[in-house]
């Protein structure tokens, strides 16, 4: 922005309170504007699994809190994915044709560590594998677990997906560690 006292800041401000997992800064440096060749009001995301952005202008009186959020939420694609309605078409869209996803329930008590684990995990298949989450809390997901022939018991579990040629393999899991993650992507790469 031009200005810190732009209408776009509490509009911008709102919308990065509803996305609080994604990291949001404001810049009204001319020399980051220059840098990143932005010449108008603009919105963007970096998105870190494609090493890209997406650039939304922000500076017409039409766009505000809701219009930026759905934007984030549908371009933000990070190094661990939550699908859901709102990231669901940027998944199945992703340059990246092989999935893996952690299906698994966000209430449980060892969620954090799980999540912890996958996320280091991904880190080794960065650019390789879009790595996911699927909440089986979700409604929308069971079609995800009906898809992979999965019941709530065999859960937590990793499926892999494989999106020219919709192979697929799935591994039901006691413990979600770094290792299992590994052999079992590149077992599937193998």
């Amino acid at each position: 922005l031009q200005e810190p006292e732009s209408p776009q800041v509490p509009q911008l401000r709102l919308a990065a309170g509803r996305v609080p997992e994604v990291p949001v800064a404001l810049s009204t440096s001319p020399a980051v504007s220059s840098h990143y060749g932005v010449t108008a009001a603009t919105l963007t995301v970096f998105r870190r699994v494609h090493k890209d952005r997406r650039d939304m202008d922000i500076d017409s009186g039409e766009v505000d809190a809701e219009k930026m959020t759905r934007f984030i939420q549908i371009n933000e694609l990070r190094l661990v994915t939550e699908y859901n309605p709102m990231t669901a078409v940027s998944v199945l869209h992703s340059s990246i044709p092989l999935h893996l996803l952690l299906i698994t329930d966000k209430k449980s008590p060892e969620h954090p560590k799980r999540m912890e684990r996958y996320r280091a995990a991904a880190e080794l298949f960065e650019g390789k594998i879009l790595f996911i989450l699927v909440d089986i809390n979700l409604k929308s997901n069971e079609r995800v677990m009906t898809f992979f022939k999965l019941k709530k018991s065999q859960l937590p579990a990793l499926a892999i997906f494989h999106t020219p040629d919709e192979e697929w393999d799935v591994l039901p899991l006691n413990e979600v560690s770094i290792e299992h993650v590994q052999e079992f992507c590149n077992a599937f790469l193998q």
